[in-house]
């Protein structure tokens, strides 16, 4: 997908997912979208992805599900994310391939716990999978809802 710059000042790959989020937006007001569509649409989206992006992603719904249950899977811009009670997104992952990237993306929103002094870090570049990238998304997410 070509990523060059339009008069809007948007690329192709930037609209695409803008016209994802409105098909989001419109289907969860339709129905209300259930939790298991929600995840239906996650494993999706994740299944779409290109190897190296699918397998972070797979290990990042693996661990937000089992260490944040109270967080509902959903798509956010056609990509895994996971929302509170209230809908709002507390995490996300962004596929590198996404828009062209050199890394993956784990995120946090305002909506995440990470509140630490005057600033600190809320986005992640992931490019490998290791026990301490484990260790350290297993306690964001946890910090995330605590």
């Amino acid at each position: 997908m070509s990523t060059r710059m339009k008069s809007d000042g948007f690329s192709e790959a930037e609209r695409a997912a803008m016209k994802e989020r409105a098909r989001e937006l419109k289907a969860q007001g339709r129905s209300g979208q259930k939790k298991a569509d929600n995840e239906r649409a996650v494993l999706d989206a994740i299944a779409e992805m290109p190897d190296a992006d699918r397998s972070l992603a797979e290990r990042i719904h693996a661990l937000v599900t089992a260490n944040a249950p109270e967080l509902l899977p959903k798509t956010w811009y056609g990509m895994p994310a996971y929302a509170n009670q209230d809908g709002k997104v507390v995490c996300f992952f962004k596929a590198a391939a996404k828009f062209e990237g050199r890394y993956a993306i784990l995120g946090f929103e305002d909506a995440a716990k990470l509140d630490d002094h005057p600033m600190w870090p809320v986005v992640f570049a992931i490019v490998e999978w290791t026990p301490a990238v484990e260790k350290k998304v297993v306690a964001l997410v946890k910090e995330a809802v605590a």
